[in-house]
């Protein structure tokens, strides 16, 4: 197949392979999708810290089960007694219209942590059907939307 510049996709070509290994390789060592995470955290051993970087009155309207709470403005004065800097941090916030997660991994990074977002925030796990928590009803999931997640197997196959 020949590239075209009749394709509105195209207007701008590929990069060449070599660029554009090393760029989707500096994504996944930056970004996590909900998935990774929440299979991560299902075997009782995820090897970091999940972070909800949403204020209050989101996090009361349901976070990830077993998350930290700790909003992007309180990082700088209570990320010490939270997080252990041996340990590395994926944030999250509300989706990907949202940059929050974003400047919380900006702020953790500033700090010294290693840090990943988690695309697609808390939408994309409700929306895939992984559990969220709240105090009044507790642990509770949806079925996933099929339209942005199998809704059988083990997966999309990715």
């Amino acid at each position: 197949m020949t590239i075209t510049a009749a394709s509105p996709a195209l207007r701008t070509p590929p990069a060449a392979p070599a660029e554009a290994a090393a760029f989707f390789a500096s994504r996944l060592a930056f970004q996590a999708d909900v998935a990774d995470v929440q299979a991560s955290v299902a075997s009782g051993r995820p090897g970091f810290v999940l972070v909800d970087s949403r204020g209050q009155e989101a996090w009361d309207q349901g976070h990830v089960p077993g998350a930290v709470h700790l909003p992007t403005a309180e990082i700088p004065e209570r990320a010490a007694e939270l997080l252990d800097p041996a340990v590395p941090v994926i944030t999250y916030c509300w989706g990907p219209g949202c940059d929050g997660a974003t400047r919380a991994a900006l702020a953790l990074a500033q700090l010294g942590y290693r840090v990943k977002e988690m695309i697609g925030g808390i939408e994309y796990w409700t929306r895939e059907g992984f559990p969220v928590e709240t105090a009044t009803a507790g642990v509770r999931a949806r079925p996933a939307d099929p339209l942005v997640a199998p809704t059988g197997g083990d997966g999309c196959g990715c």
